[in-house]
């Protein structure tokens, strides 16, 4: 039940928050202590989960959002979506050094929301498509604005969802007194779900508001309501979180142990520098250079860290492939076929696979796999466990590679970067020849056959290129052309020639459809030829490449945290922590170097690119893997605490030991 208690908190037996009468004066009492929790952990809990729906929810639609609104390429489209990614997950160790060194965790959690806030809102505004279509048209006449305002809008999101990551957890952890150990353990559980929880929904939810038309002047895919909704969800995770103000316990800034670690690695590298003739004795291990200046502890928790961080070298490139789900594994469902009988499946809501089966897949490794393991007597160490997901998710890029090999074979040829492509469609009931000219070369088509032909560089889009070209036809009156463009954003362009408008000016251009209305007096007949097959490879055969990378997520995230903490001091957690956080960023840098430099023209060559690279560095862990020592942080700490309290007992001895480290 709830209650109140003083010993909780040093203030007033009950607490009174404001609702939203809040200027005609209403107020309501709050209990500080529900079912052995205080009360102001629900308030973190419901912040968390509104903020990664928000979060999330923005990111599922992101890349799609580059690809057909701004018309990006899906290079570019890819190259931004992880410089985002990257950006979010470096501004965490800016959020930790603001908290702990300046703000506290309190103020720093609401100013940067609040800047999250508006970054969202931004991204909202930016989808607009009637905010600068003047004249009505269907599409944005500055795209250089909207461009302008997304840019501006994931900056700010960077800093607000980034800065607040390392916050929200640990001020969750601050609420609890020393003897709620329990509660502590079962809140982080909780405060996980929540996470969770927030990111699935999300990615279930946001596409579906994607795919919904609105506009004033016309109707487009739903990109400010997609956007709209994780706004408003930040925006109610900020109230929520600054109603439960009065609750909070609010620990004071006391500096950050990542500057303290940075100054004793930058202090014995300097003085060793200093030291470094030959007539100056070698020490144990070179922070050991350091101890003129920083204690003993300080320096052994540092060696335990650097040790942990070496190990870490490695680890990006299993992110560079595992976030590829948001950007390539997303736009290569958008040319698969998405329809589940009677739901069709958006090609962003494939990410939702993913949360889906962490939630059956970590209680079945845990419950089930690891027990089989340890009957067969082998040893599944923590390191062996994170090679093993390393090598899963090269796998789910093999995986990826022979699925895009059989979209490759239902997709049309399109022309390369930098050129054009005319196709010719003959509509008749007769042969029909066209000659292209200047060239002067001919080219047959069949009735109600289509033919590609040329392939042409140009620098603009359909006015210069048909002024550009010349066409002689043999007389046929349904010869349709149209300009297939790779340079504007692979669009189709309308060639109107002359000799089409015969008794009809309705003649239609769809993108895989093509439908003719010809006239016999007062009756009209409708000639209907499919030019580009709709998507045939469906989308279920992405499930397998979801389910091996799923699997690898589960043995190498999880083990890999699990082992992380189990290896760091007590006081260090935050650094590895934000070790951690770190290579999810070099992850996605890595995609950013590898799909610049590679300049492969084939998707499933890259993918293939991708998985090598993955494998290579897995061979590379397992050796480091392999010498690596395991240790007992809390023994460690147990002997330098013994030697303290010796020091303490017996001063001249420690001063002198000191004054010889000094000496050498």
């Amino acid at each position: 039940m709830c209650s109140s208690q003083l010993e909780v908190f040093n203030s007033s037996a009950s607490l009174l928050i404001p609702l939203c009468c809040w200027g005609l004066g209403c107020w309501v009492s709050l209990p500080k202590i529900c079912f052995g929790y205080p009360f102001s952990i629900f308030f973190i809990v419901i912040n968390e989960f509104c903020e990664r729906f928000s979060y999330y929810g923005m990111r599922a639609v992101l890349v799609l959002y580059f690809k057909y609104f701004l018309r990006w390429d899906d290079n570019f489209s890819t190259a931004i979506y992880h410089t985002f990614v990257a950006l979010c997950y470096l501004t965490p160790i800016l959020g930790a050094l603001i908290a702990d060194s300046w703000l506290g965790k309190f103020k720093t959690i609401v100013s940067l929301s609040i800047v999250y806030t508006v970054g969202q809102a931004v991204m909202a505004v930016s989808s607009i498509n009637d905010l600068t279509d003047h004249n009505t048209d269907g599409t944005p006449d500055s795209i250089v604005t909207h461009v302008a305002l997304s840019m501006t809008g994931l900056i700010l999101i960077a800093l607000g969802t980034g800065g607040i990551k390392p916050c929200v957890s640990a001020f969750g952890g601050d609420q609890f007194e020393d003897h709620q150990e329990k509660q502590r353990s079962r809140f982080f559980s909780i405060f996980y779900l929540a996470i969770n929880a927030g990111s699935l929904l999300s990615t279930v939810i946001t596409p579906i508001l994607r795919a919904q038309q609105c506009g004033i002047h016309s109707k487009q895919q739903c990109y400010p309501l997609a956007f709209g909704v994780p706004a408003a969800l930040m925006a109610v995770s900020l109230i929520v979180f600054m109603i439960g103000s009065g609750m909070y316990k609010k620990v004071q800034p006391q500096g950050n142990i990542m500057v303290q670690v940075c100054k004793c690695i930058g202090f014995a590298i300097k003085n060793r520098f200093r030291h470094r003739s030959k007539e100056y004795p070698k020490r144990e291990h070179w922070l050991d250079w350091a101890s003129e200046k920083y204690s003993k502890r300080l320096i052994t928790q540092t060696r335990m860290v650097l040790k942990v961080l070496f190990l870490y070298i490695p680890l990006p490139m299993f992110w560079a492939l595992f976030d590829q789900q948001g950007s390539r594994w997303t736009l290569q469902a958008t040319t698969m076929d998405g329809n589940f009988g009677a739901i069709q499946i958006q090609p962003d809501q494939m990410q939702t696979v993913n949360p889906i089966l962490i939630v059956i897949m970590v209680p079945v490794v845990d419950a089930v796999i690891y027990p089989l393991i340890r009957k067969c007597k082998i040893n599944f160490t923590p390191l062996r466990k994170m090679t093993v997901g390393m090598f899963l998710a090269g796998l789910a890029f093999i995986a990826a590679a022979l699925v895009q090999l059989q979209i490759d074979k239902t997709l049309p040829v399109f022309p390369a970067a930098g050129q054009s492509q005319i196709k010719i469609i003959n509509l008749g009931a007769d042969n029909a020849r066209v000659t292209f000219v200047p060239q002067n070369f001919n080219v047959s088509v069949e009735p109600l056959q289509g033919v590609s032909k040329g392939r042409w560089r140009t620098s603009s889009h359909k006015t210069e290129w048909s002024k550009s070209k010349s066409f002689l036809t043999n007389g046929s009156k349904s010869i349709l052309f149209y300009l297939f463009s790779s340079v504007h954003f692979k669009q189709f362009f309308l060639l109107w020639h002359k000799l089409l408008l015969k008794c009809t000016d309705s003649l239609l251009l769809f993108l895989m459809y093509h439908f003719n209305f010809q006239c016999s007096g007062n009756v009209a007949a409708l000639n209907y030829s499919q030019d580009i097959p709709p998507n045939t490879v469906h989308m279920a055969w992405q499930i397998p490449q979801y389910f091996i990378m799923t699997c690898g997520e589960v043995v190498f995230s999880v083990t890999g945290l699990e082992f992380s903490y189990s290896q760091a001091p007590s006081n260090m957690k935050s650094v590895l922590q934000a070790g951690w956080l770190l290579t999810v960023a070099v992850g996605n840098i890595i995609v950013l170097i590898v799909a610049g430099a590679s300049k492969l023209s084939q998707q499933w060559a890259e993918y293939v690119l991708f998985a090598a690279l993955l494998f290579a560095v897995c061979i590379i862990f397992s050796v480091m893997a392999y010498f690596y020592t395991y240790i007992d942080p809390n023994e460690i700490e147990a002997q330098l605490d013994e030697e303290e309290k010796q020091a303490k007992k017996d001063p001249d001895v420690y001063e002198k030991e000191v004054e010889a480290v000094s000496q050498m």
